[in-house]
């Protein structure tokens, strides 16, 4: 393990070793997922990894930002788990749970001066940076990550410098399973209001296609743990 490393990795975890209420990143959720709190520790008691940034997967609904404009855009929905749409909803439609407001012409106006912004329904899988030791370390996580299903990931930093050897990042990633549609867009008559462009019943099929897809991220996740940490 170099120098570098070991000093990088005790400020990483010092980070992550506050309490939940106090830790914030850049992610809706602000804190690392429940789903993967036992993988992350695991990857982070090893001499020669620790994680920087994570995602265990999700669904997320959002307002895209203004065309032009950095930023502006608004999350109306995100789950790092299988949605059940009996739970969440109750007596409420599957509209009011995604933010979202039904609308008899869900027809995009044309010639409107205000360019449309449209809400995408999301699914993403689990996403992970590690900051290994060596090489060799970085070889054996991306390996790992390439049996267990995650064909996208990949080695970055793999020079060192004169006084450093060097300490590689692994990406664990797929975009095989991503999916990403369009359901609705920013209202033309009400300022703040998300319209549906689609029918309940496309929204339930896409939180079926959804949930399907957690189940497979959820198998190449534990697959991936199996053949980096239990070897």
């Amino acid at each position: 393990m170099t120098t570098s490393f070991h000093e990088k990795k005790a400020k990483i975890l010092a980070k992550l070793n506050v309490p939940d209420a106090e830790y914030q990143d850049l992610s809706p959720k602000g804190s690392v997922d429940v789903g993967i709190k036992t993988l992350i520790s695991e990857l982070n008691a090893s001499p020669d990894y620790v994680t920087t940034s994570s995602c265990s997967g999700r669904v997320v609904i959002y307002l895209e930002g203004a065309k032009g404009a950095k930023g502006g855009g608004r999350w109306l929905f995100t789950s790092h788990n299988p949605i059940d749409l009996s739970d969440l909803c109750g007596t409420r439609s599957i509209y009011e749970c995604f933010g979202l407001a039904k609308d008899d012409d869900s027809a995009i106006p044309v010639g409107d001066s205000n360019p449309v912004r449209f809400v995408h329904f999301k699914f993403e899988p689990l996403i992970l940076h590690i900051f290994t030791s060596s090489l060799s370390a970085a070889q054996k996580a991306l390996s790992a990550a390439l049996q267990a299903g995650f064909r996208e990931s990949g080695i970055s930093g793999i020079l060192g410098t004169a006084s450093h050897g060097a300490t590689p990042m692994v990406a664990v990633r797929s975009s095989g399973l991503a999916f990403d549609c369009i359901i609705g867009h920013s209202s033309h008559h009400e300022e703040g209001k998300t319209v549906s462009m689609v029918s309940e019943n496309y929204l339930r099929t896409l939180v079926t296609v959804a949930n399907q897809r957690f189940k497979v991220n959820k198998e190449r996740t534990e697959r991936f743990r199996d053949a980096l940490l239990k070897q």
